[in-house]
């Protein structure tokens, strides 16, 4: 692989594995990774259809199988043996040809988000795609193609890993959208400097989208690297016909946009989703005799257009109401209230107005509880700021966006005044009333904490301006009484240090067990605000003890209601206040202020516990 790029000469990749393996009867649902031992033939025959229509690199059929993917079908025990069947299935349909073939190990993204975007670190990252590499190296690869990135860090962890094993050259290739950028914003001239900066060999794209948009990008990405430009776009956009994707850029298209390429300086051609052997001869026919324009670029120097230094953040105090009181160290006090199932505004604004004239510092407007939709807590809370004048903190889920719509939504509800933001993953929407909804998840709680750090530094996932710095006060959820704590631990740790202004704990029956995460996390950097949840009857003691994931009811707790309730619903009422109460002045020397439930917007109950336990003497 080395001789190709320094040969100043063009060569061309292989096209779509995936494409051929499905067009051959093997359904989605299948590992195709795993066929690399079950079905060494087909694999092996693909490469060797690509070998005959004159592709000079073979890319080995592993984009998915690093422990991460593989673990979605019990197979991350099989990593290393997996990628070394799959580098010595290239090379057999490679050496068949005489030795002129090159072997690249194809490595693709893990599938989950890493820091600062999610829980996995760049170091347990880097670990992972070191297992594939390992594999690949058995068998004799002769480079490897860290392929499809969107994310610089991950990618970074890629060749990281490559670089701790081997000396083989890389060919480092991220993905971008129709907008020429990657999901996180990143232009193309960006990303071919950095990668030039990460040490890759060849820097270039691949997937995702058709020859002309990645033309654009590669003419782009030229002006940020004198490295050698790889180029494997798909096919065209896919087309739904008949329920099938198909992707309809014929390989005479294709190939005129090769041509194309080269002629802005691209060394190395190929295809991605798509694209088939007949790809690939035409792509052979059309190059095979040309030599690249210019066999180096210049890089040009941009540091007026580098990304905007971020701002300073502004101050805590400054921001909200809310974070003025967190900021000085002074008690405070929300009140959730559960949106409707209806556009009914009157059913927040009358238990906001409420709570406003009882003195509450806030009301938290929860975002569609248990899967179940209900009016957005974004509009719900916008309508109570602008009706009622009391400040909102506003749930925001990670499970129905990609990370494109949540910045959008968070953007417009800086716009709208919003300040006030509690950051959660989201319950699974299978446990609601919709079980063929699905679920976005692109990022979680501690990638959008990160995201908003950002924005409230003026700064966009991608390094890009978004203007004056958002006011964002942002909250994060902790479940002290988790079942995994260590992971929980960790998590919460995370979300701190990702900038959580400050943290809500699930509601609190066990003042111990929140006592001991607490001590088990060390020194607070933010303040805590303890979850209240006060029973309305020994059903609804119930239905926490056994049907809401991740609070935890003792049974002497719920013996107590029970034992009420035989005197009647009144009684079990009293006795679910008394207990509130007793929580909150057991627990109020851990925490900072209290988050009060309103079951069934039942706030008459959650004002009368406030003003019981003296934390609102007017509530």
């Amino acid at each position: 692989m080395r001789e190709l790029i320094d040969d100043g000469r063009v060569h061309v990749f292989d096209g779509a594995m995936g494409t051929l393996l499905y067009s051959r009867g093997v359904f989605v649902n299948v590992c195709y990774d795993e066929l690399n031992l079950s079905r060494p033939e087909l694999v092996r025959g693909i490469h060797a259809e690509y070998v005959e229509a004159g592709a000079e690199i073979l890319e080995t059929n592993t984009f998915g199988a690093n422990p991460v993917k593989l673990s979605s079908y019990g197979l991350e025990g099989r990593t290393e043996e997996i990628n070394a069947a799959a580098a010595r299935l290239a090379r057999e349909a490679a050496d068949a040809a005489g030795g002129s073939v090159q072997v690249c190990g194809a490595v693709g993204p893990l599938g989950v988000r890493i820091e600062p975007w999610g829980p996995t670190s760049l170091d347990e990252a880097a670990t992972l795609f070191r297992r594939q590499v390992t594999g690949l190296l058995e068998a004799g690869v002769d480079g490897f193609v860290l392929e499809t990135f969107g994310d610089l860090s991950e990618i970074e962890c890629a060749i990281r890993a490559v670089r701790a094993e081997s000396d083989l050259p890389i060919v480092a290739q991220m993905t971008v959208g129709q907008d020429a950028k990657t999901a996180y914003g990143t232009d193309a001239v960006t990303l071919a400097e950095a990668l030039t900066a990460l040490g890759a060999d060849v820097v270039g794209l691949n997937c995702s989208v058709g020859p002309a948009v990645m033309l654009d990008a590669m003419e782009a990405m030229a002006e940020g690297t004198g490295l050698p430009l790889s180029a494997q776009p798909n096919a065209g956009l896919p087309r739904t016909v008949r329920d099938r994707k198909i992707y309809l850029a014929s390989p005479e298209y294709m190939a005129q946009y090769a041509r194309r390429m080269i002629d802005v300086g691209v060394r190395f051609v190929g295809g991605c989703c798509g694209t088939t052997p007949a790809h690939i001869s035409k792509m052979r026919d059309e190059v095979s005799a040309l030599q690249p324009r210019h066999t180096s670029v210049h890089v040009v120097e941009r540091a007026s257009e580098e990304g905007p230094p971020p701002a300073a953040a502004v101050p805590l105090e400054a921001r909200s109401a809310w974070g003025r009181k967190l900021a000085r160290g002074l008690t405070v006090a929300s009140v959730e209230i559960i949106p409707p199932h209806s556009w009914d505004a009157k059913a927040v604004i009358e238990p906001a107005r409420r709570l406003k004239v009882a003195g509450v510092d806030a009301v938290s407007i929860v975002d569609s509880p248990r899967s179940r939709s209900r009016m957005g807590a974004l509009a719900a809370g916008t309508i109570i700021e602008r009706e009622v004048g009391i400040e909102a903190i506003v749930h925001y889920t990670c499970r129905d966006k990609n990370m494109l719509g949540m910045i959008s939504d968070l953007l417009g509800a800086a716009a709208a005044g919003i300040r006030n933001v509690l950051v959660v993953t989201g319950d699974p929407p299978t446990t609601g009333p919709y079980p063929d909804a699905t679920a976005v998840f692109d990022i979680d709680s501690i990638g959008l904490t990160n995201v908003l750090q950002g924005m409230n530094r003026g700064l966009d996932p991608g390094g890009n301006s978004i203007g004056a710095p958002t006011e964002f006060v942002q909250g994060v959820a902790v479940n002290q009484g988790a079942v995994d704590r260590d992971r929980e631990l960790q998590r919460f740790l995370y979300k701190v240090e990702a900038g959580a202004d400050f943290a809500v704990t699930q509601p609190v029956f066990d003042v111990d067990a929140l006592g001991r995460f607490l001590d088990d996390a060390g020194p607070a950097e933010v303040p805590v605000i303890a979850g209240i949840w006060p029973f309305l009857s020994l059903r609804n003691a119930e239905f926490l003890a056994n049907e809401m994931p991740g609070v935890a009811v003792p049974g002497p707790v719920v013996e107590r209601m029970r034992k009420a309730q035989a005197s009647g619903p009144e009684a079990a009422q009293e006795e679910g206040i008394l207990i509130a109460v007793e929580q909150i002045e057991a627990v109020r020397p851990l925490v900072q202020g209290f988050y009060l439930s309103a079951p069934h917007r039942r706030v008459d109950v959650a004002l009368r516990v406030l003003r019981e336990s003296g934390v609102k003497s007017t509530a």
